[in-house]
This record gives C-alpha cells, sequence and structure tokens, in this order.
C-alpha cells in the first residue's frame, strides 16, 4: 500500500501540536483537496464537518483523538471504513487517577470539610472504612476496569455493570436490563463510564438515581460522571441533589459544553465541577499509537481497538 496523505480534521481545539507529531512520518493536510480527494488514505478526527469523509474514495480508516466515538457517528455521511478508537496508557492512567480522586474525596468527606473551613468549624466527623463503601462502575471496558483494579487495592467493595457480562476478579458484575437495579441498589458511590449510544442517551436520570443505596457509611449516595455529558440530564441530577436523593456529585461532563454560566450546577454547594477534563487527550502519547497502527494496516496487519458499529463503541 502507498502511504498517502493524513486528513486531521478537528473542531472545538487547536491542532498544531497533532500536526506537528503526525507529520514526522505522514503528510498530513487539514482540509481535502476537493470531496473527492484521492490523496487521503487516513483521517485523524474530533467532530469532523458533516459529511467531510463521506466521498473520499481512498480512505482506509479513521481515527478518533478522544476516548469517545459518538462524534464520529454523529456524521451523516460517515463511510464505510474501520473506526479506531483510543486505548493509550496515559489515558487510562489519567482516568483512574480522576475516578479514584473523586471517590477518595466523597469517602473522606471533602466537601463537608471545604464548607466547615469557610466557617473556621473544628468538627471530626466519624469516618468508615473503604470497605463499608461500595462504588458502583457503569462500564467496565478499559477505563472502568483499571479503576476498578485500584479502587479495589485501596479496600472498596467495587460493583460493576456492562451492557453484556464482563466477568472481572473481585468485582461484582451485573450485566443488562436485568442486572442494572440490583447492581444500583448495592451501590453507594456510583462512577458512570459509559460510551455514548443511543441506548445510553440520557440513562443518568432521577429514576436511575432513586435507586442508588442511601443508607451507607456515607450518608447518602453520590454520583461522579467521567463519560459522556448526554448520558446524564442536568435537570434531573440537580432535582435529586434538592430532595436528598444524592448526597454530593461530581461531574466532569454536561449535556451543553461548555457549562452554560447561567446553570444552577456552577455554584451549588454539593457539586464539584471540572471542564471535561478527566483525561485529555495528549499527541504526544497517541499520535505514535496512530502511526504505528497505520504502519502495519499497510502491512497487511489487523486494526486494533476497531469500533463496534453497531454497538456503537
Amino acid at each position: 500500500m502507498e502511504k498517502g496523505r493524513v486528513l486531521l480534521a478537528v473542531t472545538g481545539f487547536h491542532p498544531q501540536r497533532w500536526r506537528e507529531l503526525l507529520s514526522a512520518e505522514r503528510e498530513v493536510v487539514l482540509e481535502p483537496d476537493g470531496a473527492s480527494d484521492p490523496s487521503i488514505t487516513y483521517a485523524v478526527v474530533w467532530k469532523q464537518k458533516a459529511n467531510l469523509l463521506s466521498s473520499l474514495p481512498n480512505l482506509r480508516a479513521i481515527f478518533s483523538i478522544g476516548a469517545g466515538v459518538d462524534h464520529i457517528f454523529a456524521d451523516p455521511g460517515l463511510p464505510d471504513v474501520p473506526i479506531v478508537k483510543v486505548v493509550a496508557d496515559n489515558l487510562t492512567q489519567y482516568m483512574t487517577e480522576y475516578v479514584v480522586w473523586r471517590v477518595l474525596d466523597h469517602h473522606r468527606q471533602g466537601m463537608l470539610y471545604q464548607a466547615q473551613q469557610k466557617k473556621k468549624t473544628w468538627h471530626e466527623p466519624p469516618q468508615r472504612p473503604a470497605g463499608d463503601i461500595s462504588v458502583g462502575i457503569m462500564g467496565l471496558g478499559n477505563l472502568g476496569r483499571a479503576a476498578a483494579s485500584v479502587l479495589l487495592s485501596l479496600g472498596f467493595a467495587v460493583n460493576g455493570w456492562s451492557r453484556t457480562e464482563r466477568p472481572m476478579k473481585g468485582v461484582s458484575t451485573y450485566a443488562g436490563e436485568v442486572g442494572l437495579i440490583p447492581f444500583l441498589n448495592a451501590t453507594d458511590i456510583l462512577v458512570v463510564l459509559l460510551p455514548l449510544t443511543a441506548q445510553t442517551q440520557g440513562i443518568v436520570n432521577y429514576s436511575l438515581l432513586k435507586e442508588l443505596r442511601k443508607r451507607n457509611g456515607l450518608g447518602g449516595s453520590v454520583l461522579i460522571n467521567a463519560g459522556r455529558g448526554r448520558l446524564q440530564k442536568d435537570a434531573d441530577i440537580l432535582r435529586a441533589l434538592e430532595d436528598g436523593t444524592l448526597k454530593e456529585a461530581s461531574l466532569d461532563v454536561f449535556e451543553v459544553e461548555p457549562l452554560p454560566k447561567t446553570s444552577p450546577l456552577w455554584a451549588h454547594p454539593k457539586v464539584f465541577v471540572t471542564p471535561h477534563a478527566a483525561a485529555t487527550s495528549d499527541p504526544v502519547h497517541l499520535v505514535p499509537i496512530m502511526l504505528r497502527q497505520m504502519a502495519a494496516y499497510e502491512r497487511g496487519e489487523k486494526l486494533d481497538n476497531i469500533v463496534d458499529r453497531e454497538a456503537g463503541y
């Protein structure tokens, strides 16, 4: 196979560093030479323009530069070529750090201590051991399993839920519709790491949050969403916080991003907000993986981490 050119099509951030690193081995362009540019063989994308890829005759594969691929499927003119998702050690490490950080902060009463500090209150609340707290992870893919492993090492009880059965040593696993309610009923801190698909959009709603275990060592249930923003209903989370269904929440993603300045989530005393920063894609780590995949594919080898189009991830 000839190398061809790489189309770097990204929206929402500056592509320069990605272009520099890809250019070490490939000719890179930011726009095709016409709708049917025959020179482009790979596309590296993030929220690419609709129909941009639809008529590239020699396109071999599409690479997402983020962990999610729902932005790719939003393109109505998506061509029938392999889509490769990001799986990288540093991305997994970032997400694991975020999940463990937020679990520990809720477990060790971080929000209470912050409130006490503002009031200059010296008070030590009861502290429960990690083994008394059940962390439930929705989404037992690479990211979910890595986070589960570290949480287990810290002594937490860990549950896992996924669309299909995904056994993991030390984790109580549940699957499908039949397993969802039992999973929630056994969970104190819910960590959402699901992909966004037609089936998961809006899944984190009030009825789901009502099923979380409330009588626990934390004094209430907690939500952590570091997956995708449209998995949740922001208004339902606010409702759950106001009526006590949720004790606290850590949210890295939102239905609309950036989170509008008018959103009450910004100033809510029970909410910790981060700007979709749990696991930022780093081109220094990700570009070499992409380049290796391209070279291997041209040698006749199979691509790794191909998206299942039917499942949507």
